[in-house]
């Protein structure tokens, strides 16, 4: 009975009563394809815009490798084709070149790596329609992240220039700055809570702050404080109070 090979690795399987006194060779090959599926670290050098990435059946290959880190210097946009079309793969490709790196292996889609970035993908195995995917390993790549618990910043800020939506409450300890509250670039938007110790809107570098402090509600411009409301209703003002109706 001839040999035979595993689906994904080429990892050679001796028939019954195949390679009397010499399967040593074979199960050291073994290992060694099962040591660099596991953590091999290869270097493709790539040239040109096309390159090639075999596992050959019973023996080492660059298909095998667990991380591949692309190096050389293509001229353009390199296409590396994962084959067989019928393996399944996953690596953790890192793009060193200056150029973008697309993985294919069939008609069902490919995936692009950027020159200086890294990404883990999988190609399904699927033949002629096989489909290489990444696995999100960033919350830009993730079109829904969530939380398992409290998100804590360790004393850092989150910016941006989109928006804040909850549906639930927003605690901040801290500061809260924004190109503004409700309209503009950066929003924060929520049908439940927004609680703070302190909002300020950014109005270049004279502020307006709202602060609340001893149970009193404090607006401030540029760190002066103008007005002071407090729980009993009573307000206080630094200036003029100009009233269109009756007080």
């Amino acid at each position: 009975m001839a040999s035979t090979y595993t689906v994904n690795s080429g990892i050679e399987k001796p028939g019954t009563g195949e390679q009397s006194g010499t399967w040593g060779a074979t199960t050291n090959t073994n290992f060694d394809i099962i040591d660099r599926v596991l953590n091999g670290v290869g270097t493709l050098t790539l040239t040109g815009t096309t390159t090639t990435l075999s596992t050959s059946d019973g023996s080492l290959s660059d298909g095998h490798y667990k991380v591949l880190i692309l190096a050389g210097s293509p001229s353009g946009t390199n296409t590396i084709t994962i084959s067989p079309n019928d393996q399944s793969k996953m690596y953790l490709a890192n793009n060193t070149t200056n150029q973008s790196v697309v993985f294919t292996q069939g008609s069902g889609g490919n995936v692009t790596i950027p020159a200086s970035t890294s990404k883990w993908i999988y190609a399904d195995g699927a033949g002629a329609g096989a489909q290489v995917r990444v696995l999100p390993s960033e919350v830009v790549e993730d079109s829904s992240p969530q939380l398992g618990g409290n998100l804590d910043l360790n004393s850092n800020n989150i910016t941006g220039t989109g928006n804040i939506n909850t549906t639930g409450t927003l605690t901040v300890t801290g500061a809260v700055s924004s190109g503004a509250i409700g309209t503009g670039s950066a929003n924060i938007t929520s049908t439940g809570t927004v609680q703070g110790g302190q909002f300020t809107l950014d109005n270049s570098s004279n502020d307006w702050t709202f602060t609340v402090s001893s149970n009193k509600l404090i607006i401030s411009y540029s760190g002066t404080a103008k007005m002071e409301l407090d729980t009993s209703g009573n307000l206080k003002v630094t200036g003029n109070v100009t009233a269109y109706g009756s007080i």
